[in-house]
């Protein structure tokens, strides 16, 4: 298969160029021109396929439900935003709720499935912060150890690659240090962190921060906190929802800003309430939220957010389009740099040969025209 656009996202610019795909893989970029095409898409924008690295679920399936049908079903049906690699996302619960659904996700990848490809799950919580615990339940939260994960990432078969934790509550960064060497992303969230304590927390393994501006300790030019971290330790990456309702648009400008092209991570940290009617209640982590008109989801306790419905290529115009957030950063947000992060950017994140052909045709307002899964067009 041969696709071509007069506008290819290839190396940090647009280039009129041919993508020619065998095997799932994109075996040559030539001129444009150069052969006969399969598709021709004129001048819209061809980029790489999306990654959302902290995701909970969509069209009423959550992560911690262990339902293998209903990840089935939000693996087939993402791709219409331009996912092509994804992290479902636990929140904190029970052990025995956590193993259950760890084990779910390893099952449907050893079983098959069609759509966005699983490329490990992202483990939020337990380990967390009472104080910024946001929508997770504080009847679960524990202090992580060892022998516990361990537990989870067997029942995972090893497909954990993120852990949010509380590095501040992590004794001598016993954990930290383990999940770092044991090819696991430490992800400081849900935190009360000094950016004193981040520093340390980086210093043993740390690599990432979750959702920066929710759930943490905020910002204050006396007392930077983890917000002023993620800022200023520029080389470790730091997820943003960008919905442009858990942060401001001048907020996300700020981060991105300060941040630069490389280390900024594009999440949606959606919801099973993505895909249904406004008004929706449903169920997560046990607790009630609803989903607003304006996509966003609440506790119907507190009113605090809980979290998004946020669709990944809604969030690049967010970031275009209303945050002024240069193109480059904007898209290496959903694309390289989550590849980088979980350690898969030796096949997915660029539009380059011997990479899968995980592809995205977009039209001008944002919408997705067509999303190719290792060469496999899935709308």
């Amino acid at each position: 298969m041969i696709i071509q656009s007069e506008r290819v996202w290839v190396n940090g610019f647009f280039l009129k160029a041919q993508l020619e795909v065998e095997d799932g893989k994109i075996k040559n970029v030539l001129p444009y021109g150069a052969k006969p095409v399969d598709e021709d898409y004129g001048d819209l924008r061809v980029v790489p396929g999306f990654i959302d690295v902290h995701t909970h679920g969509s069209y009423g399936f959550d992560t911690n439900d262990a339902k293998p049908e209903g990840l089935r079903n939000w693996m087939k049906n993402i791709v219409s935003e331009g996912v092509t690699g994804i992290l479902p996302t636990t929140i904190t619960q029970s052990v025995e709720v956590l193993t259950n659904a760890v084990a779910n996700v390893a099952k449907v990848v050893e079983e098959g499935y069609e759509g966005a490809e699983i490329l490990g799950i992202h483990f939020e919580g337990p380990y967390l912060d009472m104080v910024y615990k946001g929508a997770q339940p504080e009847q679960y939260i524990v202090k992580g150890t060892i022998e516990e994960f361990e537990h989870y990432q067997k029942a995972a078969n090893g497909l954990i690659k993120i852990v949010t934790l509380a590095t501040e509550h992590d004794d001598d960064f016993v954990l930290t240090k383990y999940l770092a060497t044991h090819g696991v992303v430490p992800s400081i969230g849900h935190s009360g962190a000094t950016i004193e304590e981040a520093a340390m927390a980086i210093a043993n393994g740390a690599k990432s921060m979750t959702h920066v501006f929710n759930g943490m300790s905020p910002f204050n030019h006396r007392k930077p906190g983890l917000i002023g971290a993620a800022m200023r330790f520029r080389n470790t990456f730091g997820e943003v929802i960008c919905d442009g309702n858990h942060s401001t648009l001048d907020a996300l400008n700020n981060y991105f800003m300060a941040k630069g092209p490389n280390y900024a991570v594009m999440v949606t940290d959606a919801l099973m309430v993505k895909g249904l009617p406004v008004g929706t209640k449903v169920l997560f982590g046990g607790n009630e939220i609803e989903l607003y008109p304006d996509g966003s989801a609440h506790l119907t306790s507190s009113k605090n957010l809980a979290g998004s419905t946020l669709k990944v290529n809604e969030g690049l115009k967010v970031l275009v389009e209303k945050a002024m957030v240069p193109w480059e950063y904007a898209i290496n947000s959903c694309t390289i740099n989550p590849a980088r992060l979980i350690g898969v950017d030796d096949r997915k994140g660029k539009l380059v040969a011997g990479y899968d052909a995980d592809i995205v045709v977009l039209n001008n307002d944002y919408s997705v025209k067509q999303t190719y899964t290792k060469g496999i067009a899935r709308l």
